[in-house]
């Protein structure tokens, strides 16, 4: 039953202390993620810190995550960049395959930020591809629209299709949830079906959309109509998206990303995403019961 295994993500700098605390409450496998560079942490050395805690137990690092803008490399994002670059090179060591994070994006469109992304995307897929690493990216939007935003065109499907046709490398894929799709009331179940080749990690995030709201007061009106929620609170139907995963022939992770939930925050937290864990692996099947001998 472990063909599919459920995590949680975990800040990369603090992730050789916070990791022991994680494993006694049933957690599968880590996301480690940073925020815009890596900075002076010794790669090889958390590498080597973390697997003394996570081999043991036969626990993978599913990603390593640099979430910036490596498009325009300006401001707090100047190493945004080199960090892709640092954490691709250095996947092998953590026993992991995969780097994810946003696309990055350039001021303007989406439209117009493809010509810049194929010239980063392009090189860091043969980077990748050299190690026998992969790269997916997380589609959430971070306030962006079509025509203006800061951070992340992957989050959309006629970009993907855009992205994967400036950068056709089998080694480039998506980091998908749900969550981000719904907050745009799209339907993520015929998207999942459609797009489950690209995805290479899935985050464990859900959300509620308020339709009552919706419907009386709009999109653009005065009361907030959606929410990000963590798995088992909200409206995302998770057996129908493990049971896709696992027709696809996904065995990746689902990595659950905390720290948004409006109702298990705070004290409240690890409450909430251990809730989420056994969720989740109820939605997977449970415990695993092997067939009758014949």
């Amino acid at each position: 039953m472990n063909s599919i295994k459920i995590g949680t993500l975990v800040g990369g700098n603090n992730a050789a202390k916070i990791i022991p605390q994680l494993i006694p409450h049933g957690f599968e496998s880590f996301s480690l993620t940073f925020w815009q560079s890596t900075g002076t942490t010794p790669l090889q050395e958390l590498a080597k810190q973390v697997r003394e805690h996570t081999d043991k137990h036969g626990i993978p690092i599913s990603t390593l995550g640099i979430f910036g803008n490596p498009l325009t490399g300006k401001g707090d994002s100047a190493d945004t960049l080199a960090s892709w670059e640092r954490l691709i090179d250095a996947a092998e060591a953590f026993g992991c395959d995969t780097v994810a994070g946003f696309t990055g994006r350039v001021p303007g469109s989406i439209d117009e930020s493809m010509t810049r992304f194929g010239e980063v995307f392009g090189e860091l897929a043969k980077r990748a591809e050299s190690r026998g690493i992969r790269l997916a990216f997380e589609n959430c939007d971070m306030g962006g629209t079509w025509k203006e935003g800061d951070w992340n065109i992957a989050h959309n499907p006629t970009a993907w299709e855009m992205m994967f046709n400036a950068v056709p490398s089998d080694n480039i894929g998506l980091q998908w949830e749900p969550c981000h799709q719904m907050v745009s009331l799209i339907d993520p179940i015929p998207q999942l079906r459609k797009w489950v080749g690209k995805i290479f990690n899935v985050h464990g995030k859900d959300a509620t959309i308020a339709w009552d709201i919706v419907k009386e007061y709009g999109i653009h009106g005065p009361c907030e109509f959606v929410w990000h929620r963590t798995p088992g609170f909200g409206d995302s139907n998770w057996t129908d998206i493990i049971s896709i995963l696992r027709q696809a022939g996904y065995s990746g992770s689902i990595d659950i990303e905390g720290w948004h939930d409006p109702v298990y925050k705070g004290e409240l937290e690890m409450t909430g995403q251990v809730h989420g864990l056994n969720y989740l692996k109820r939605c997977r099947g449970g415990d695993f019961v092997p067939n009758p001998v014949e």
